[in-house]
């Protein structure tokens, strides 16, 4: 795309990984159990999604819906599941873990991203749940992700544009930062002119908002599914965000 902007997309089923392919997505972020705000996928569904897509595919690595600190055993999991993920073909990683005082948990997200290399390994919205987020952007820096997921801290993306755009200042190329949170063609614009952001990340509508701490959606960067629209439906919902891209861009 002009200028480099990326288009990824959420999904958790074959079927709209296709959609999202066919609508100009650039990445796809495949996930499951979006009702409980995502979970890590099957091998047998990142095999079957990477034998039908040709665009990149990273995978959510998350052992289980609820808090972002993992027991040893969820850990241990976790690494077998980053190896199955670079059997299965992927082409990065998605992963966040937390201390209970809600701060990074440099030493662990370390280990795992340096386990996934050469994959990268993107941060997701456990970010926004963080004590301090001027900490913990320091905090991933430390662990080598790549990018940040982050809707600023509130539910959606429109609701936090002055702190994405302090984030992304704050951030001075060392890891990139991509905005989340109920993004589409309407305000898309508007969210990238504030935070020069290069990447951006959305359902577009897959889903619904779902209740978590303060009343805000800290879900895996998308939101819990209640009814998925047809997949011809999801595309042209796509199509018509990569089209409003390419006006921005042009």
């Amino acid at each position: 795309m002009p200028n480099g902007l990326v288009l990824e997309i959420c999904v958790e089923s074959v079927d709209h990984a296709i959609a999202a392919e066919r609508g100009g997505a650039h990445r796809i972020e495949l996930c499951t159990d979006l009702l409980s705000g995502g979970t890590t996928p099957s091998a047998g569904l990142m095999q079957t999604t990477r034998s039908r897509v040709k665009v990149p595919i990273h995978v959510l690595i998350r052992p289980r819906a609820g808090n972002f600190y993992y027991s040893d055993y969820e850990f241990e999991t976790m690494r077998e599941d980053i190896r199955a993920a670079k059997e299965a073909g992927m082409n990065g990683i998605v992963l966040g873990i937390l201390r209970e005082d809600l701060h990074v948990d440099i030493e662990r997200t370390k280990v795992l991203v340096e386990f996934a290399r050469p994959l990268p390994v993107t941060f997701h919205r456990a970010f926004d749940l963080a004590e301090n987020q001027a900490i913990a952007l320091e905090a991933v820096v430390q662990t080598g992700a790549t990018r940040i997921l982050t809707s600023g801290g509130e539910a959606r993306a429109m609701d936090a544009l002055p702190v994405l755009t302090d984030l992304a200042h704050a951030a001075k190329q060392r890891v990139l930062i991509m905005p989340c949170g109920g993004i589409n063609s309407s305000n898309v614009a508007r969210i990238l002119q504030r935070t020069s952001a290069r990447e951006i990340h959305t359902s577009l509508g897959a889903s619904q908002p779902r209740a978590a701490r303060n009343g805000k959606d800290f879900t895996n960067g998308t939101r819990a599914v209640l009814s998925g629209p047809q997949s011809a439906a999801f595309e042209k919902k796509v199509r018509k965000l990569v089209d409003r891209l390419v006006t921005i861009s042009g």
